[in-house]
């Protein structure tokens, strides 16, 4: 059917509203734009309850029209984008529907925000601790379509980690639970954790389950600068082996550093650029976060041209929002970025920044690397002029090589933005035949018409 036949039966057989004509482009899009990624979509549904998204999903299987689920926006591998059909937006999916404190969980709708997830644990006493960057953009249920990580997750784990069960439409039109919320419950397959991570293409997360922890009374970060990778690279792992748990071990190399350093917050006595900065945080009770920088300290000294140890809450603060700004600072250095989040073992973290640097130079591009040095996931920046397709073009062919470099070093092509469109051929890269055979048989069981985010995951 077209467009406008579409749209008018669709919003007389759903409850929420349904946009169609111009009102749709603000949806076709996510944070791939500068790369010139765009969809299209006959329509879209502002889904305002659970039962809006198993009504939309209802009708679209009864039709046969793919259906595309989007949060905030703000992914990085074109999980959002559509090809045709309806999106549902689950923006305004907003509600609290248990938080309590007494027994550290709750249950959110999945477009509430991360930012206010974070505020609404903390408000309660509590602590939810993964922190995926553009956490005023990105909802709760992008989150757990991605299994987003962020810098806190060399401690305590991704998303899913934090996941106890979840409300999911799923095809042909029905809402399901999986996960109880209790803390041990193993009476069927873990169907939840299937779900986490599955991008929109099993079903349609409506809420979420969380488990929350009580707040670590301090942290005390060591930010060190290196003359040269190999020494960085060398105290990431030095670091591991501290004798503490590190709660976050990130990373910028001199690159990522240049683009952003003019806004580091923090006194620094070194003079000229370094080659590479390591910023490693012990938490814990006062005691414990004072020792484990003590602790992270002595491993990073070793090779270092300068070490600080920030201890004010206000210092700690300013530099986690600078470096939660990296990203921000490489899209706007030359206006276009292609930026992939390939992961590695940690001891092959020099040779995927390296691999970044020689491709790079191969498209006579830019680039640039940061990320999650303790998880071995490294965000390999290309950066080139807004508007030149060409460019853009080279860029998109220097992540082909990186990807192939992360899977030659026995990683992998995504830690944490997802397959999604952009590195849909990928995976058949990183997976055995049987492997994506196994893929693929999911799929089919959840999604029969291969309708749900059709050609993203696994293609």
């Amino acid at each position: 059917m077209n467009a406008a036949v579409l749209s008018r039966e669709l919003a007389a057989a759903v409850d929420a509203p349904v946009l169609d004509g111009d009102a749709v482009a603000p949806y076709l899009l996510d944070a791939t734009e500068a790369r010139g990624l765009r969809g299209r979509a006959d329509a879209v549904v502002l889904a305002r309850t659970a039962d809006d998204v198993a009504g939309v999903l209802t009708w679209c299987y009864e039709h046969d029209v793919p259906l595309t689920t989007r949060g905030g926006g703000s992914g990085y591998a074109g999980g959002a984008v559509p090809d045709g059909g309806v999106v549902v937006a689950l923006a305004g999916l907003r509600s609290v529907r248990s938080i309590e404190p007494l027994q550290w969980r709750a249950e959110i709708e999945s477009g509430v925000t991360t930012h206010e997830v974070h505020r609404l644990a903390l408000e309660n006493g509590l602590y939810y601790p993964p922190d995926p960057g553009a956490a005023e953009q990105s909802q709760l249920g992008g989150n757990v379509a991605t299994n987003a990580g962020g810098p806190h997750a060399f401690k305590y784990g991704v998303t899913g980690a934090w996941v106890t069960g979840l409300e999911v439409a799923i095809a042909p039109g029905e809402l399901v639970t999986f996960g109880r919320g209790l803390r041990k419950d193993v009476a069927g397959y873990d169907v939840r954790s299937l779900l986490v991570g599955s991008e929109g293409t099993l079903g349609i997360v409506t809420a979420v389950r969380l488990r929350l922890i009580p707040p670590p009374q301090a942290r005390r970060p060591v930010v060190a600068f290196y003359g040269d990778a190999a020494a960085g690279t060398a105290a990431v792992v030095r670091a591991m082996a501290s004798g503490t748990v590190p709660a976050a071990i990130e990373f910028l190399d001199g690159a990522a550093f240049a683009i952003s350093g003019r806004a580091f917050p923090l006194a620094v006595e070194r003079s000229g650029r370094p080659a590479f900065v390591v910023i490693a945080e012990a938490d814990g009770s006062e005691e414990e976060a004072a020792s484990g920088q003590v602790l992270l300290r002595e491993a990073l000294s070793a090779d270092a041209e300068d070490v600080l140890t920030p201890s004010r809450p206000e210092e700690v603060a300013a530099l986690w929002r600078w470096r939660d700004g990296m990203g921000i600072a490489a899209d706007g250095y030359r206006g276009g970025k292609v930026s992939e989040d390939v992961g590695v073992p940690v001891e092959r973290l020099a040779e995927v920044i390296a691999a970044t640097h020689e491709a790079a130079a191969a498209g006579q591009l830019d680039a640039c690397c940061w990320g999650h040095a303790g998880d071995g996931n490294v965000h390999s920046s290309f950066l080139f002029d807004g508007g030149d397709a060409a460019a853009g073009l080279r860029a998109a062919a220097a992540a082909e090589r990186v990807f192939d470099a992360a899977l030659s070093l026995g990683g992998t092509v995504t830690g944490e933005h997802g397959i999604g469109l952009v590195k849909a051929a990928q995976l058949p890269k990183q997976l055995s035949a049987a492997a994506l055979g196994i893929h693929r048989a999911v799929k089919q069981l959840f999604d029969p018409k291969g309708l749900l985010n059709p050609g993203k995951k696994v293609a």
